[in-house]
């Protein structure tokens, strides 16, 4: 998932995709609201950063085999905390100090925490594995999908299609983050992760998404799940049957807002929608569910 200064952003967790970026949401899912939240001003809006969506699309054998598993209900079911996700940390800056992007193992600390208490009632908890940092400058300032991005990856990641690779960096274009899928993996294996705004971890600036949950979110994707308003109205949605159906991102935090007929009012309070950081608080079962299947089926 990817964010923006007005908008959170993610990268589209579709079943089955790949990376994703703030900057626009792949054709199966609704693009982003242009407007900002009522709360802040145009000038504002510019200068933050935002959740944004757009997805390289699963190939057609990829949509298959995950149709045909959640067809045919090959769900995991495994028990809460029963899954260690082995997590390294990937800290890219252009120098010594917070300032340039060099954080500190205290924020890395209060990130793992964050990602643990968002996922505390899912088979997955997170152990962290290893930090390292490195010093780039041509890196540090990092766009989605560029050479850069893959060079970084192919040098750095650790790990099998169990362990969740953590890179933070200066990002390009307003984004906070973008993720692989969990389809993605066996053919790019190098290139799987989560890439976040080093301003986004606990105690960053990059307010009001600087509670952590930018990790959550984009971690969901890792684990294969989609935005809530993927699909906007329609009936298939985010294949999750317990998340009501939502038009568009939401952003900020718009109690009461329902932008679908029936269903319930949107669900702003889950991690997989843009709204605020301090906003977010839950998972449904069904998304749980989803993401054990997927991360059985695929890591």
């Amino acid at each position: 998932m990817l964010r923006s200064v007005a908008q959170r952003g993610g990268r589209v967790a579709v079943v089955l995709g790949t990376l994703m970026s703030l900057a626009g949401c792949s054709s199966s899912a609704p693009a982003p609201e242009q407007q900002p939240p009522a709360e802040d001003t145009a000038t504002t809006q510019q200068s933050l950063p935002h959740r944004g969506c757009a997805t390289v699309e699963p190939s057609a054998d990829e949509k298959l085999e995950i149709e045909a598993a959640l067809a045919h209900r090959v769900m995991a079911k495994r028990a809460v905390h029963s899954v260690n996700v082995p997590v390294y940390f990937h800290v890219i800056n252009k120098g010594a100090g917070l300032a340039n992007g060099d954080i500190p193992d205290s924020q890395i600390t209060a990130q793992m925490d964050v990602l643990n208490a968002a996922y505390a009632n899912t088979p997955f908890y997170f152990t962290l594995a290893g930090t390292d940092r490195t010093t780039n400058a041509a890196a540090f300032d990092l766009g989605e999908g560029t050479q850069a991005e893959k060079k970084m990856k192919r040098q750095l990641r650790q790990g099998g299609p169990e362990a969740l690779n953590i890179y933070t960096a200066n990002l390009q274009d307003g984004l906070l983050g973008w993720a692989t899928f969990p389809s993605s993996y066996a053919n790019k294996p190098r290139l799987d992760g989560v890439v976040m705004l080093y301003t986004s971890l606990p105690g960053g600036t990059a307010a009001p998404y600087n509670e952590g949950d930018t990790a959550t979110h984009e971690v969901g994707h890792w684990l294969g799940l989609y935005h809530t308003f993927q699909g906007g109205c329609s009936a298939k949605g985010d294949s999750v049957s317990d998340t009501p159906p939502e038009k568009s991102p939401a952003f900020g935090c718009p109690v009461g807002r329902d932008t679908c007929a029936g269903g319930g009012v949107d669900p702003i309070y889950n991690f997989m929608d843009y709204t605020d950081d301090s906003c977010m608080n839950e998972f449904t079962p069904g998304q749980v569910a989803l993401a054990d299947s997927l991360t059985a089926l695929y890591r």
